[in-house]
């Protein structure tokens, strides 16, 4: 029999049972209010320290995202930024991003002022990639509100971040825009930035980050483990990911950014040792030097090739990744102590003063081309560049360099054997200009072996008029026959070398084996094609050349390939080319992951064709020419020159490497949109001392090389094993 209960019961049992949830979602209610308040609390109090800064003038448009290709073209200069400021008396720090179109006008506008300040660059941190303005006013700036820094020892993981930029408010005086999240990593871009997954827009750049409290955690900027410049890390901004610089930090490099002016900004750069490692693995190899740069820090206090670096200011470092942390945000001129190994002895050395990669060396010139394909010991000159250290010295064209020393100025020189070309540009490699070289050399005229003294010199940005046509030394026409000896082999006293030529029948039976003419392939996977170009004249005891050429967006179809080697076609064939021509499936331009299918097109080519790995060439126009510098400065063992038209650098290059040499040849028309961005990018590329050589055609927008530029860009080629 079922239990009747009365109505007033059942209300009860009701009340009873819905009581607590109601009690719990009335507290979650006031704890969401509380949470609330307390961030806008937190928002408020830094407000009057968050400005707003609009720009104009400049490059129009920039290239963003990683160093090369990968990222898109923006529109700069057409919307405000943030700023945060860090001196009472009108000084300004935001994102080096919101200034890399270089703008002509900066105003800043300040809560509570009514009036818009001009701003001045007057430095910036290249380290951190932070820009510090100063405001201009006829009346004395003072009392601008200064905002707290948190501690960076109080940074904790989980932590509140509140992102807060001054972009959207109708009115400075309003409520900044905020976007609340976590500290999510610490210590991130080798020991420079926090990460926070507020959710970040590009126009925030250069706002603050702030706890509950209304401290400032850090100043918001792009950032990249791997890119450098104002733009790298930019592609990633609506990740979940972005990247804070402790103003912390940022106030302890205060005062040396304060000491810039508008006509002499200061400018900090990274500090770097100058060495190279034997291994590129960040995690698992151990950091050993493989070699030092000549004029760097490691050469000027002793580090030597071979060392093992131990630790770094006392903080052992068991690879490459702990090393870049412990240097990640140390500048030019600092001090650090290196603990090294050497010989299984410990070696400290203090107080090592950190240069920079603009502060390195040119590379050394001596002034010659070499005969290449050439079997006999010694090098022997095949062109001597005018008013050259060689031209001074007295070399010729057909003499024979056997013995090379180098050395510093007034410091004994040892003259070593060399073998080939190769062998004597590997010995220069890790020479500078200044140096001291004697040269023991065979005369072409007379057989004479004389020793020849000069200095070595910067290598120049020049190209040759004009070369003589035989590139290689099998382009020569037999020499005479001697009856009285076998043709095959070299007369004693001849300093030049006989060639036995197989008849015409071996020969023409040796070509049918070798496909010439454009070639269209797959890769293995069968996910990418590419295509090669071979001269119909290729012979291959003959090194080649090797072009890869990267097209511009929307060009890489077949037809627009063979338009490409029909320019080249005659080039090739007179030049000793070859041409790979891999093609991009994104329709829009290349992206950084398609580099590796690059290097398998090029691995086929150099598998099957005899190429000359002093002259390979990654040549593009537009987004192809962005490609170019990126598989050039991150395949330096690959890459020995890069050709581009109408393509500028997006952020600050990497840094030279002694024994793997890269040269640049940029060309832009003077109505190209890109002109100011790719001067700009010539200018900084010989800062930090490349060849560089750059020409403007005038009348031209942005199109592909005039006839006249193309030769000398193939003469340039030709040249590129200069010594």
């Amino acid at each position: 029999m079922l239990k009747r209960y009365s109505p007033a019961f059942m209300f009860v049992a009701a009340v009873a049972l819905l009581l607590p949830q109601t009690l719990r979602a009335a507290d979650d209610a006031d704890l969401s209010d509380l949470q609330q308040q307390a961030q806008q609390a937190a928002v408020n109090k830094v407000a009057p320290s968050v400005v707003q800064i609009e720009t104009s003038g400049g490059t129009d448009v920039i290239q963003t995202g990683p160093a090369g290709p990968g990222g898109r073209m923006i529109h700069k200069g057409v919307g405000p930024t943030s700023g945060l400021v860090v001196g009472a008396d009108g000084y300004i720090v935001s994102s080096a991003f919101n200034f890399a179109n270089k703008p002509t006008s900066i105003l800043v506008s300040v809560p509570g002022q009514k009036e818009r300040f001009v701003a001045k660059v007057v430095a910036t941190d290249q380290t951190r990639m932070l820009t510090l303005l100063k405001l201009v006013s006829e009346k004395e700036i003072k009392d601008l509100p200064v905002p707290t820094a948190a501690p960076r020892k109080e940074f904790k993981i989980g932590q509140t971040s509140i992102a807060v930029g001054r972009t959207l408010s109708p009115t400075v005086d309003d409520s900044p825009s905020m976007s609340v999240g976590i500290i999510s990593a610490l210590d991130r871009i080798w020991g420079r930035a926090i990460q926070t997954d507020a959710k970040i827009s590009p126009t925030n750049y250069g706002g603050p980050v702030v706890d509950l409290m209304g401290r400032v955690q850090g100043v918001l900027v792009p950032a990249s483990p791997r890119g450098e410049g104002e733009t790298a890390g930019f592609e990633w901004y609506d990740s979940g990911i972005g990247f804070a610089v402790p103003l912390e930090d940022i106030n302890g490099i205060l005062p040396r950014l304060k000491k810039g002016t508008e006509k002499v900004p200061v400018i900090l750069k990274r500090g770097q040792l100058g060495i190279s490692m034997t291994s590129a693995d960040e995690f698992e190899a151990i950091p050993v030097v493989a070699s030092v740069n000549p004029a760097s820090a490691a050469e000027r206090f002793g580090i030597k090739a071979k060392d093992t670096i131990l630790a770094i200011d006392d903080k052992p470092v068991a690879n490459l990744a702990q090393m870049k942390h412990a240097l990640g945000s140390k500048y030019e001129g600092d001090p650090v102590t290196v603990k090294l190994k050497r010989d299984d002895k410990e070696v400290t050395l203090k107080d090592v003063i950190l240069s920079s990669a603009v502060a390195t060396y040119g590379h050394p010139f001596l002034g010659i081309l070499p005969m290449r394909d050439d079997a006999t010991p010694g090098v022997e000159v095949r062109y001597v560049y005018p008013k050259s250290p060689a031209d001074t010295a007295g070399l010729k064209v057909g003499d024979r360099i056997l013995k090379v020393g180098v050395a510093p100025p007034n410091q004994p020189v040892a003259l070593q054997p060399i073998a080939n070309r190769d062998q004597l540009l590997a010995g220069l490699d890790h020479a500078a200009p200044g140096m001291d070289i004697k040269l023991e050399v065979k005369r072409k005229d007379g057989g004479k072996t004389e020793t020849l003294s000069t200095k070595l010199i910067a290598m120049p940005d020049e190209v040759p008029e004009k070369l003589p046509e035989e590139a290689s030394i099998h382009d020569r026409k037999p020499a005479k026959e001697d009856k009285k000896a076998d043709k095959s082999v070299r007369q004693a006293d001849d300093t030049r070398p006989v060639f036995v030529r197989k008849d015409d029948e071996k020969k023409d039976d040796e070509k049918k084996k070798i496909e010439t003419g454009l070639l269209k392939r797959t890769t293995a996977s069968g996910e990418h094609t590419y295509f090669l170009y071979i001269p119909d004249n290729y012979d291959p005891k003959v090194a080649h050349a090797l072009v890869i050429w990267l097209h511009p967006a929307n060009k890489g179809k077949d037809k627009d390939i063979e338009a490409f080697t029909d320019t080249w076609d005659t080039y090739c064939e007179d030049n000793h080319l070859i041409v790979v021509a891999p093609t991009s499936e994104n329709e829009k331009g290349w992206v950084p992951s398609e580099a590796e299918f690059i290097q398998q097109a090029v691995k086929d080519a150099t598998d099957h064709y005899t190429i000359d790995k002093r002259r390979v060439v990654a040549h593009g126009m537009g987004v192809g020419g962005q490609m170019a510098m990126y598989i050039g400065f991150h395949n330096r063992d690959l890459i020995r020159g890069v050709a581009t038209t109408g393509a500028a650098l997006s952020g600050n290059p990497k840094e030279k490497v002694a024994n793997q040499p890269l040269a640049f040849f940029l060309v832009n028309g003077a109505k190209d949109p890109l002109r100011d961005a790719i001067v700009d990018t010539k200018s900084v590329l010989s800062e930090h001392k490349y060849s560089v050589i750059h020409r403007e055609i005038p009348d031209m927008g942005h199109e592909y090389l005039t006839r006249k530029s193309l030769e000398e860009l193939v003469r340039w080629i030709d040249s590129l094993d200069r010594i």
